[in-house]
This record gives C-alpha cells, structure tokens and sequence, in this order.
C-alpha cells in the first residue's frame, strides 16, 4: 500500500526500480533528521550498503534500521573525522543545514562544506548528493537561501562529480512545510496573511524526492551539476492551504493578503499559531518570499520519472494526511534538535563539575504490573498530556513559544511509542530502556539544563514503583532564582502528575480482563 514515501522493498514498486546499489557503499550525513532518518531504509531497499555518519550515534538505535547499517560517530566538520568515514565509500549524501538564525550559521556552512568536499576528494569518492533548496536567479536571497546556494556551489566547484537537487517545499507527514502548512490551515478557518501567500510554489512529494536521490547514485561521471525537482503542480501558497482544507474536508478557508507582515514577522506568527518554532519557520517563510518553479526538468534524463508519474500536491497531501492519523510517521522535521537547544547529557555523579545538580525526587507504589505502568508513561505528552495542572502546562508552554522555545506544540511522532531522539512536546527523549526507564531533557527556554527521569522499578516484595525524578542544573543566579522560584509548585505539577500516572496505570490493569495480557 503506497504511503508518503516509496514502497518498501517487499512491495511491488520497490525503491529498487530506480537504480540498483549492487552492494556499493552509500554514506549518509544529517541521519537523525527528516529526510535523511527516510533515505537510509531507502536506499538499504536499492541494494546499497549504508554508512551512517552521527555526531552522537546513540540517538540512532531505536531506529528500525539501525542493524543494517554501519554507523560511524564522526562531525562533517572535523577533517580527520569525516575523512575516515568517507574511506571506501562509492556515494556520499550531504544532508547537512544549520537552521539557526545566528550571525556565524552561513559561515559554518561554508567551513563544513569546504571540509566535506576536500575529505571526499581525498578518499576517492564516486559522487557526492546534495539536496538543497529551489531559488530564482538574479534576485536577492535570504541568508538560508543564498547559505544553501554557496554550499551547492562548493561542492560543484570540487574535484568529486557532484549532484545538487534544489527543492522547494516538501510534502509528507512530518515534514516541517507540511506541518506549518496543516496548521495554518487547520486552526485559522480566516486569516490576514502576507503577500507572499500569492507567490507561485512548486511543491514536491516527499516520495519524490527520496526517488531522486537514491537515483543520483547512478549518475554518469561526467555529470557534475544541480537539478531543479518539482511535483506536477504550480500553485500559490493560498492554493495549497485552500486544496489541504478541501483534501482534510475543511470549511473554506478565507484569506487577506496584506502588504505589512515581514518574514520575520511571519515567522513569528508562524511560531506562535504552529509547531514548527520560529528558528525553523522563519527560513522556511523565507524562501517562500521568492517564486520557487523549476526551470527545467532535465533530471527525467537520468532518474525517470515513475510510471504512473510524479505525485500531485493532493494526492501527496491525502498520503500525508493518511500517515498522520495512522500514526505511522517515520521522521518528523522535530527529529533533528531544535537550533540552540541543550545537548548535555545527564551526569552521573551529582557533584559535577560546573555546579549543583538540584532534585525532585518521589516514589509511590502502583497496584499494576510493570509493563501497564510502562506504558502510561511511554504515552505520556503530545495529545495525551502531562497528567497534571494541564493549565499551568499550557501557560507554561505559551511564554516558551513567546520566548523562541518550542513550547507544547511539537507534540509526538508517535502516540504510543518512543525512540531515543524523538521531541516530545519542549522535551527530547535521551534515555529509554523497556518497561524500565524513560528520560526526558528539556529543551524550553531556561537558565540551566534540565531533565525529566521516570522509572519503573520493583520493590523487595515484588511491588511494582513508579520512581519520578526532576533534575536541574542552574546556570548563575538566575538558575538558582529559577529553581526556589518553582519549588513551592512542585507538589502540585509533579507529585500531581506522579499520582495522576498511578491513577491511569492502575485504571489500565482493572480494564484488562482476568489473566490477559496487555496489548504492548
């Protein structure tokens, strides 16, 4: 059954029809994020052997692929790193943005590409795959535009043959343009919009796009250049709002240009009325500015298009839409870390260097077994919640979005399950361990670092325990005017919510009938 990205490699129209990997070695860069967490199993189905590159490979092994592959800790920006990982390798796929806004990304990009490019060359790779973004000629670009054009161009300009697509926006459940798009549309039936809702886009599938770059691997040497990739479909932003609320069976939406919102602006609102943060809307409202139709489509020369065609943007639409509500989405634009948000790990030892390490500990027993438990807490946030003061939450989640932080509205990739990596509304999920441990850092905006540890565990008498800790780190004084400031509230938002879960975990069990065993 076709969902927003290709068919799997037991499905009659296997990703495999365009181009056959015939054991060669791809390496993929940006592996944690949207399409790069999509092209591994894609291109494992061609017949590739895949290396995955990661900063911090950990947040790779919950992925369903993870035994397949070879996966490398290396930086793309570290010479003698990424130069050892591109050792043997025949393809090499750049996926690699900075999406933060800061003064000194574009110049990040220039240094890692330039890296890439050199370590590349060095190893004697066949080809490097770049997807970049779609953008007009002769026109001013944004900072992320042109940051993506100069990239494109740096690995052109090196001695590798490289393919660079440029894509416009991109349609599939969990991709950051669907999502701000859907939200737009699914929560402003009216709205006053900027001009740039009258721009002409050319979206494409995701589907699509992961069609193309598992088939660039097969370029002639002697191609060395960039392709242009679009859907069948030229619209206007305000006609793809229009056609999602037609495909989603949405009243009309109504819409006022209006000539005073800037990108930023735009952006802001965006992050206000959506998941997508402004860090992430504001290149994406960016490049929206611009007409983006491609020129040309002279990637048919080399990647076919399918039989049946490229996906239309309803179609791509109705399949994301699909995904969405099967809660069956591989990858959302939230599996990367949001630009600027903490990394640390959790320490060990209390007494760290760099400060105190303040804690909120509580225990209580719950009169279910383990696994019941396990998965009240596994479920936790997203549409479900945080089991207490769902105000307060909610309160607390708005000054975050107002203050540049990803607030509640990230939601959950999944309702039920969690992988190491996921966002899970302001939190990352960094440790899981089956019916046994669930942990949580925080990536709010806040004067230190924080985390979230929930466990599951059993008495000396074989009662089940639901062990709740909160953690925090402070950065100054203002770490440590924040901690006494919320401490009289922790009763009520954690022990609430520690009772709360028992509360629900118990439920759960009574529900089950006599000697079942629960659905996992």
């Amino acid at each position: 059954m076709y969902d927003d990205t290709p068919p799997t490699s037991d499905s009659p129209q296997a990703a495999h029809e365009v181009g056959d990997g015939a054991g060669r070695l791809a390496l993929v860069t940006g592996v944690s994020g949207y399409i790069g967490g999509r092209l591994v199993p894609e291109l494992l189905a061609a017949g590739f052997r895949v290396r995955a590159v990661a900063r911090r490979p950990e947040v790779l092994r919950d992925r369903p692929w993870i035994g397949d592959v070879e996966v490398v800790r290396a930086d793309a920006s570290e010479a003698e790193a990424i130069a050892e990982a591109l050792r043997g390798v025949d393809v090499a796929y750049y996926l690699i943005h900075a999406m933060s806004g800061g003064g000194s990304f574009s110049a990040k990009d220039r240094r890692t590409a330039r890296t890439f490019a050199r370590a590349a060359a060095a190893q004697g790779v066949g080809r490097v795959v770049y997807l970049g973004g779609l953008y007009p000629e002769d026109e001013e670009l944004s900072t992320h535009l042109e940051s993506r054009r100069e990239v494109g161009e740096i690995l052109l300009d090196s001695p590798v043959p490289t393919t660079v697509l440029r894509a416009a926006v991109i349609l599939g459940s969990g991709s950051a343009s669907f999502e701000m798009m859907r939200y737009l549309t699914e929560r402003l039936p009216a709205m006053v919009c900027p001009k740039w809702v009258s721009n002409r886009i050319q979206p494409i599938a995701v589907r699509d796009v992961l069609r193309y770059l598992v088939g660039s691997a097969d370029m002639p040497p002697d191609v060395n250049r960039a392709f242009d990739i679009g859907g069948p479909d030229v619209l206007t932003y305000l006609d793809m709002m229009r056609g999602y609320a037609e495909v989603a069976g949405l009243p009309k939406r109504r819409v006022l240009p209006v000539e005073v919102m800037s990108p930023r602006l735009s952006s802001h609102w965006v992050g206000v009325v959506t998941p997508v943060p402004k860090q992430i809307a504001r290149p994406l409202v960016e490049s929206l500015v611009h007409e983006v139709v491609c020129k040309e489509h002279d990637i048919a020369r080399f990647v076919p298009d399918p039989p049946e065609g490229l996906l239309g943007f309803r179609e791509a639409v109705r399949l994301a839409l699909q995904r969405v509500q099967e809660a069956n989405v591989a990858t959302r634009w939230s599996s990367a870390a949001l630009p600027g948000a903490p990394s640390d790990p959790l320490p060990s030892d209390p007494d760290w260097a760099g400060g105190n390490l303040y804690v909120d500990e509580r225990t209580i027993v719950v009169d279910a077994p383990a696994h019941v438990l396990w998965r009240v807490l596994e479920g936790i946030g997203g549409d479900q919640g945080w089991y207490s003061w769902p105000m307060a939450w909610a309160v607390r989640g708005l000054m975050d979005r107002f203050s540049g932080g990803p607030g509640l509205r990230r939601g959950r990739r999944d309702p039920h399950h969690l992988m190491v990596g996921d966002a899970v509304d302001w939190w990352r999920v960094e440790e899981r361990e089956e019916d046994r441990l669930l942990r949580l850092r925080a990536e709010m905006r806040l004067p230190g670092l924080a985390w979230l540890d929930l466990r599951v565990e059993a008495d000396p008498v074989g009662r089940t325990l639901f062990r709740q800790r909160a953690l925090f780190h402070p950065k100054g004084l203002a770490g440590q005017a924040y901690w006494a400031a919320i401490s009289p509230f922790h009763d009520v938002v954690f022990g609430g919510m520690q009772r709360n879960v028992k509360e629900a975990a118990e439920a759960a069990a009574r529900r089950a009938p006599a000697g079942a065993t629960l659905v996992r």
